[in-house]
């Protein structure tokens, strides 16, 4: 094994941004003790208020979309009418009002059938895992996700009569208070979790907004006051201290987050010298159900077939879109194209996404630390390919290729980087596909760091092989990630939210990685393993969320009153927005 390129913990953890507002303890104090005064009751709210609950919520979540959206673009220094500044409407408001009708429609199947109805029957695959379709679930979603489809896979030891459908609503538990700590790249993450918790898993919440984006706060609390008025939910605001104090609060029964690996070590085993210590032995300070969200070095596996030249400049544009949505800071980000070396077309597809990256517009770093985080790629690797402005308004997209797969310890490998960085190793596999598709697997689950998400990219012509098709459902099997998309970003999965989202099951508290637990899951599966959502090879002429979309933010403000409300009146002008990109 070469030398290590991976730094010291301390050059990669995030650093905690500066809240402006900060909750006493005092504060925090009333606020549990009323939250656990109230968790009890809130496992005894019938279906029909937990129903009007999510119905008033929608309406308040319209009512402040546009106002929330426009704050977080501008947070994140995003131009009025630019392609980027939909972006902050899609995963925010959007996301929000999605789960939330999703949610109501689950809990009226529980009201008039007594049982959640499920979009497709499930079934028993090739391997013996039980599959359970999820979208699309009506002829809205048929015409909102042309093309796509989704399933879950349900845990190996689950079997056709023994799955489980309901969560909480078939088997009822004691009431919990649950500490959330929000995320602060995408503005819906933290109100999101929370919905999960209350309505999928009967805990009460609060929720502390990341300092990163605590500007929306005040529209998450508007959009959830049905809740907050009703003593179920709590909004507060600060850093680490105000945290602290919530995680190990003796009234907290549990904690949930969306964020670091470093974060969720330092709350379990505290920092420095005495937590490393801890975290070794398993000896944690805090000792309570944790689940949590925490990144992946996402890979995308480009498999060799019959690309055209369209096909190249389409997927490329994809990829890149990927990596620049969000300025690079999603957690299910691409981090590592995986190619095949003998494959006649990858300098190609490289030399496109080469040209994408040199026309995507820069980005603003907001996030913390984004900068010192480049640095350490930059000196891992100084033959670094970059492209645009390099300073303190922007940083340049960055891309690795030719990476070594036997430096197995390469930074780009095992730490995320959490900007716009990635990068591409090639494989020296079999010639086939199949022998490809093998090593691709294996290099994933064995290299790369964390299970969050992938993403495999496989011409249809390919697919139609039934070797290659044969090779790709053992992929999708084997793969150890708990949301793959096939020609479709993985984590589309997340936006989905009739999906499940969350790492691949399995990691123990103290090699945590992706985390534990899964959130959004509307249709309330048990025992879920990982999801799987298709696509067409192409759709349209660029990729939904394409850096160049030019009509992306009208579209996608449409799509508001469509998903609320079933606006089918809406459609038309998405349609000619879509074509007119």
């Amino acid at each position: 094994m070469s030398q290590s390129t991976v730094p010291s913990d301390g050059a990669i953890v995030i650093p905690e941004a500066t809240a402006t507002a900060s909750a006493t303890a005092a504060q925090l104090d009333a606020l549990i003790e009323a939250l656990a005064a109230r968790k009890d009751a809130w496992v005894q709210v019938d279906l029909d208020r937990r129903t009007d609950l999510l119905d008033r919520m929608i309406d308040d979540t319209v009512a402040v979309a546009e106002e929330w959206a426009v704050v977080a673009a501008r947070a994140k220094g995003i131009a009025a009418r630019t392609p980027a500044d939909g972006e902050d409407m899609a995963t925010g408001p959007l996301m929000l009002i999605r789960q939330l009708k999703l949610l109501r429609n689950t809990l009226r199947d529980l009201v008039e059938h007594g049982e959640v109805q499920l979009p497709g029957e499930p079934y028993e695959r090739w391997d013996g895992q039980v599959a359970v379709p999820v979208m699309p679930a009506s002829t809205l979603e048929r015409a909102m996700f042309v093309g796509m489809s989704a399933e879950v896979l349900l845990r190996p030891h689950v079997t056709l009569e023994t799955m489980q459908v309901g969560g909480p609503y078939r088997d009822k538990q004691p009431g919990r208070v649950c500490f959330v700590l929000g995320a602060g790249n995408i503005s819906s993450i933290g109100a999101s979790d929370c919905l999960h918790k209350l309505f999928a898993e009967d805990q009460v919440c609060i929720l502390k907004m990341n300092p990163v984006n605590e500007h929306v706060g005040p529209y998450i609390e508007h959009a959830l006051s049905a809740l907050i008025d009703a003593g179920y939910l709590a909004v507060v605001y600060g850093g680490a201290d105000v945290g602290s104090h919530l995680a190990g609060h003796e009234l907290v029964d549990t904690l949930h987050m969306t964020g670091s690996d470093k974060t969720h070590d330092a709350i379990v085993y505290g920092v420095g010298a005495e937590g490393a210590r801890r975290k070794a032995a398993d000896d944690p300070v805090v000792d309570k159900p944790f689940t949590s969200e925490l990144g992946n070095v996402t890979p995308i596996v480009v498999v060799p077939g019959p690309w055209s030249d369209v096909d190249i400049e389409y997927q490329a544009k994809h990829i890149v879109s990927m990596v620049v949505n969000n300025a690079g800071f999603n957690c299910g980000c691409p981090r590592v194209v995986v190619t095949h070396r003998a494959w006649a077309r990858r300098e190609q597809l490289l030399d496109a996404i080469r040209r994408c990256l040199a026309e995507a517009p820069p980005r603003d770093p907001y996030y913390p630390g984004a900068k010192d985080r480049w640095q350490v790629f930059l000196d891992a690797h100084p033959d670094a390919e970059t492209f645009g402005p390099d300073g303190a308004a922007a940083l340049p997209w960055t891309f690795l290729t030719g990476l070594n797969p036997q430096k197995v310890d390469d930074v780009a490998f095992r730490v995320e980087a959490f900007n716009g960085v990635f990068g591409e190793v090639a494989l020296d596999a079999e010639r086939d596909v199949s022998g490809f598709l093998v090593e691709a697997t294996e290099f994933c689950n064995e290299i790369l760091w964390g299970t969050l998400t992938a993403t495999i990219l496989v011409h249809p012509r390919s697919q139609k092989d039934p070797q290659v098709a044969a090779a790709l459902d053992r992929a999708l099997s084997d793969l150890r990630y708990g949301a793959i998309g096939v020609n479709t970003w993985g984590a589309v999965s997340y936006g989905v939210i009739s999906t499940t989202w969350g790492a691949f099951p399995g990691h123990p508290r103290n090699d945590i990685q992706s985390g534990q637990g899964v959130v959004h899951n509307t249709f309330l599966l048990e025992d879920p393993e990982k999801t799987i959502v298709r696509s067409a090879w192409r759709l349209g002429k660029k990729p939904a969320m394409s850096y160049d979309f030019a009509t992306f933010p009208q579209l996608i403000r449409r799509m508001i009153p469509l998903e609320a409300y079933d606006d089918w009146k809406q459609l038309p002008g998405i349609v000619l927005d879509g074509m007119r990109a």
